[in-house]
């Protein structure tokens, strides 16, 4: 767009351009690339919202060093050390390893902006929202991006979208240290589009670069699509996103009608765990060093976060896959049975044992055994597992002979079994016994980014288990689940959307009151920045007025609303401009708790604009 067609359109945005798939109008040279120019008209058949509500968020700090996105810490890097780092990553672990590493980065990136959307355009049209990423990819300095074709229904389960870049990063610094490559070369910005895509609908979208600089074509072009709307061969592409994958085997899901969601490809089935966060990718980083040796594993997280899914996924990676998985809840089981169930029991050891039968130990010969909730053992089963784990034998109850056994052993707990141990209520010889390879599973609440696809993984499950036909979520329902606290986790979510599955209409969208039927409370959760510029939960109770400043808060307000609304008592005192900016600012800096620089980054203004400010009205002295 030229500077004279941007300064006559004032309303829109020249980091989202409408790029004319069909009859394109006349063509710029720009190098070796091509680029379209659209015509007026082709512009406004899609009005774009400018980038001033973007870059009113956007602040530098040089008091403390720090870049802010909102609420989140930002980063300037030059391109040129980014290429640099790319060009290490392919040479030292190869082309994959690499692309995956930087499609994640990507993906993070575009799950970071689809939650800044939500807040900074909560009341503005879809397509309105969407967009932020497009024009978040030109603010943060990835390229610009032109839609060729934007296809968006939250609530129908519809996403097609088709973007053209130009000035891409990745390209520039690809062609620098490699030149002409076989493949596409913009993985952090489809790991972005992916990831933003993402988060935005609920469901999992996959982009895919059919076109790219680095190839020689002559310019970058995205595809992006609900992963179940890819054929087999293009959903491969979803091995970048989620690590080591390769390792499950997975088996191409077959296609299924387009009304139903699944999860994506590369969890092989409805039963593996999803997942894309960073806690969900380093738990399957130590489930692959860990799987092909024979250690003992124990998992730790609180009750619901998936310890059992992660330890059949262990068993399925291991050498044992073959043989046996058997699975115990010890907190299940009575004190008087566990000894019982756990080694097995001998005809005639106790009343009603009328045959012999063998324990869990014996059942899970050659393959695993999963103890879950482990710290419920009573000391006698405590110390007779023990005594299985040292020697790898066991002794039925009533018997005088010992069976050998090969068995590995995956416990879980969510609590905190050294606690346990200095409270006595646990052996401290069998904890260490246990605690070889600890792996701690973070609860749902600290993995947002994995709410989305866990959506789509359990619709798709229970779709297929009820024989309904849901299309998705309504975009009301995806910022209910986001903002959840989840305190039952994955189980809880999994429940959550059964629930709705079974309430919604066969062939519509599943909406929030459909989900949150049984008095879930989301409470009244509060941010701030603290004093490492971390986003951290405050306690609403720390943000109580004083009974005075309540009354001033209380009038202020209620003049206001007269002013507004018009009409009111006009007897009534006057409010100035002044009474207001002052409540203002006395009700930032309290709510960030005598931060200024998180206090002028909640009103839109600049450190040293909030510091005159607040100076010029006695709310801080000269000195402070």
């Amino acid at each position: 767009m030229n500077s004279k067609t941007a300064a006559g359109k004032s309303t829109r945005s020249a980091a989202f351009r409408v790029a004319p798939s069909i009859a394109p109008s006349p063509q710029l040279p720009r190098g070796n690339q091509v680029v379209f120019k659209p015509t007026d008209d082709e512009i406004d058949k899609l009005r774009l919202p400018n980038l001033v509500d973007l870059m009113g968020r956007l602040h530098f700090s040089t008091s403390d060093g720090r870049i802010w996105l909102d609420d989140q810490r930002m980063l300037l890097v030059h391109a040129k050390a980014l290429g640099a780092l790319r060009k290490e990553l392919i040479e030292n672990i190869g082309v994959d390893a690499a692309r995956g590493y930087m499609t994640r980065m990507g993906y993070r990136a575009g799950v970071c902006d689809a939650q800044l959307a939500r807040k900074v355009r909560i009341k503005a049209s879809l397509n309105d929202m969407f967009v932020v990423g497009p024009q978040m990819h030109c603010l943060e300095g990835i390229g610009l991006s032109e839609v060729v074709r934007l296809d968006i229904n939250v609530e129908r389960g519809i996403h097609y979208g088709e973007f053209l870049w130009s000035s891409p990063v990745e390209d520039e610094e690809n062609m620098r240290h490699f030149l002409v490559d076989t493949e596409p070369a913009c993985w952090m910005q489809t790991g972005y589009a992916s990831g933003y895509s993402t988060e935005f609908m609920g469901r999992p979208v996959l982009y895919r670069e059919v076109e790219c600089l680095s190839m020689g074509h002559m310019s970058c072009r995205i595809v992006g699509k609900l992963v179940e709307d890819w054929d087999d061969e293009s959903r491969n592409d979803m091995r970048f996103m989620v690590p080591d994958t390769a390792i499950s085997s997975p088996v191409p899901l077959a296609r299924q009608p387009s009304l139903t969601a699944r999860p994506i490809a590369t969890t092989g089935d409805l039963d593996n765990p999803v997942g894309i966060s960073p806690g969900f990718n380093a738990v399957l980083h130590l489930l692959k060093k860990v799987a092909p040796t024979q250690a003992t594993v124990l998992f730790l997280g609180e009750s619901g976060v998936g310890k059992e899914v992660f330890a059949r996924m262990l068993h399925r990676w291991s050498s044992r896959q073959a043989k046996p998985f058997v699975a115990l809840n010890c907190a299940a089981i009575p004190e008087n049975l566990i000894e019982s169930e756990l080694f097995g029991v001998e005809r005639g050891a106790f009343t009603g044992a009328s045959q012999s039968r063998p324990g869990r130990f014996e059942r899970a010969d050659g393959g695993t055994l999963f103890l879950d909730e482990i710290g419920t053992l009573s000391f006698g089963a405590q110390s007779k597992l023990l005594r299985v784990l040292q020697e790898g034998e066991v002794e039925r109850v009533g018997d005088s002979s010992t069976r050998k056994i090969n068995v590995r052993v995956i416990a879980a707990t969510n609590v905190d079994l050294r606690e346990e141990v200095k409270d006595g209520n646990f052996r401290e010889d069998l904890f260490f016994r246990l605690n070889v390879f600890p792996i701690r599973i973070l609860p749902l609440r600290e993995r947002r980014e994995d709410i989305p696809l866990l959506m789509a993984h359990f619709l798709a499950r229970f779709n297929l288990r009820h024989e309904r036909h849901l299309t998705g979520f309504t975009q009301r329902a995806v910022d209910a689940m986001l903002s959840y606290d989840w305190p039952g986790n994955v189980r809880e979510l999994e429940n959550i959307v059964e629930r709705g599955v079974i309430l919604a209409s066969d062939g519509n969208a599943i909406d929030a009151p459909q989900l949150f039927s049984c008095g879930e409370q989301f409470g009244d959760q509060r941010y701030a920045i603290n004093g490492e510029g971390k986003l951290v939960s405050v306690n609403p109770a720390s943000f109580t007025v004083a009974p005075a400043e309540q009354d001033e808060l209380d009038r202020v307000t209620r003049r206001v609303n007269d002013l507004l609304v018009g009409g009111g008592d006009p007897s009534a005192d006057n409010v100035s401009l002044d009474e207001i900016e002052t409540m203002l600012l006395r009700k930032a800096i309290d709510t960030a708790r005598g931060n200024v620089a998180a206090a002028a980054r909640s009103l839109g203004i600049t450190r040293p604009q909030m510091l005159y400010r607040l100076k010029s009205r006695g709310i801080i002295q000269e000195g402070d």
